[in-house]
């Protein structure tokens, strides 16, 4: 889904044109944007996406319900569905693309739960998380589409290694990703490494 192709580069803002996000009116400013997980769930999640013998990446979804708190905004729990092997068009220990049937799969199922979706998936790598450009590349194909079917309802991806985790969320623009700050397992808060670089242009400048 987010790695659905290998690819060195990530446009910058000024040539998204039309797709660039203003502000929406009236919004209530959110401090933080937080998954909400049971203890049992979370680790049935992590155990599917980080099996003891790593042979290919991962992926799972999450159907989240979304609520609002004092000075949060939460997407908790409803439903999970991991993805089954044949559920995959191809996949490595370094990138994986899904089949169309299976994004129709969890697309469809969102819509029919009224729910917002969250990606999970794995790194092999054992360093700090962070989603790598061609998982970027990957949510600016796809999370438009997703806001389409859903109805503009927030759309989430996490990525997981063993040494941590990084997400972002598209709480109010599909083209303008805002930082995951946390998730809530029980009375715990896990923070996420916060290394994906938010800016469209980043990797371009790099290259400067």
């Amino acid at each position: 889904m987010a790695a659905n192709r290998r690819c060195s580069e990530w446009l910058e803002p000024l040539k998204l044109g039309r797709r660039v996000c203003s502000p929406i009116s009236g919004r209530k400013v959110i401090n933080k944007i937080l998954l909400k997980i049971p203890k049992t769930v979370q680790r049935d999640i992590w155990t599917h996406l980080l099996p003891k013998r790593f042979t290919f990446e991962e992926a799972a979804f999450l159907f989240a319900r979304r609520e609002f708190e004092e000075k949060a905004e939460l997407l908790s729990y409803f439903e999970w569905a991991p993805v089954p092997p044949n559920g995959f068009l191809s996949r490595s220990a370094y990138h994986f693309e899904l089949t169309d049937k299976t994004r129709a799969i969890m697309i469809k199922r969102a819509y029919e739960l009224g729910m917002c979706m969250v990606e999970f998936h794995s790194h092999k790598e054992c360093q700090p998380a962070q989603f790598s450009i061609s998982d970027l590349l990957g949510f600016r194909e796809f999370v438009p589409h997703v806001w389409w079917r859903l109805k503009r309802r927030p759309y989430a991806a996490v990525v997981l290694s063993r040494s941590g985790f990084d997400g972002l969320v598209w709480i109010a623009c599909p083209y303008a990703p805002q930082r995951l700050d946390g998730i809530v397992i029980g009375k715990s808060v896990l923070i996420p490494t916060r290394l994906t670089p938010q800016r469209y242009d980043y990797h371009e400048k790099r290259k400067v």
